[in-house]
């Protein structure tokens, strides 16, 4: 049988299965939507690449009481155009995120007071908020120094996942 028979068979055995159906629009979105997702996820590649990242920093991050997993991992969820560039390799996005804090220090004093908020409140204590230039409180868990090298120990981690970043 060739193509065009197939075809023309196929078309009579749908319009034979079809001739006493009323006709209603959900049954001609879902006819018609059936081939719509087919071979590609429903989950858009930005959700997929902003998964992927935030499971690899909950796989690698060294952080005992979660929140710098928790803050870092709302950046990223917050960075979709650094990601975008990366949706076939999204671990070089993380990549570029923790280069940009690493080197810009009000960027990192940033997520410091913000994951020391963080903190506050998931142990529903006061934090300790380090001032720049200040030294900081000996009971502080987030110094901008000991997040400032977690986050080195990271992205050496993401070098040695992806060896191929620059």
């Amino acid at each position: 049988m060739t193509p065009d028979q197939e075809n023309e068979r196929n078309q009579d055995i749908r319009q034979e299965i079809l001739a006493g159906r009323e006709f209603s629009l959900a049954e001609l979105i879902a006819r018609e939507g059936g081939d719509f997702l087919k071979g590609e996820s429903p989950v858009p590649k930005l959700v997929q690449a902003t998964t992927e990242i935030n499971v690899f920093i909950a796989q690698n991050l060294v952080d005992s009481s979660g929140a710098l997993q928790a803050v870092l991992q709302t950046w990223v969820k917050g960075d979709e155009a650094n990601i975008s560039k990366h949706l076939n390799a999204p671990i070089l996005a993380l990549d570029e995120i923790l280069d940009a804090i690493i080197n810009n220090q009000h960027l990192l004093y940033e997520l410091v007071k913000q994951v020391d908020f963080k903190w506050g409140q998931i142990y529903g204590e006061r934090p300790y908020f380090q001032q720049p230039g200040q030294p900081a409180h000996p009971d502080d868990e987030y110094t901008h120094e000991s997040v400032y090298q977690t986050l080195i120990k990271l992205q050496q981690k993401v070098k040695t996942f992806t060896p191929n970043s620059q």
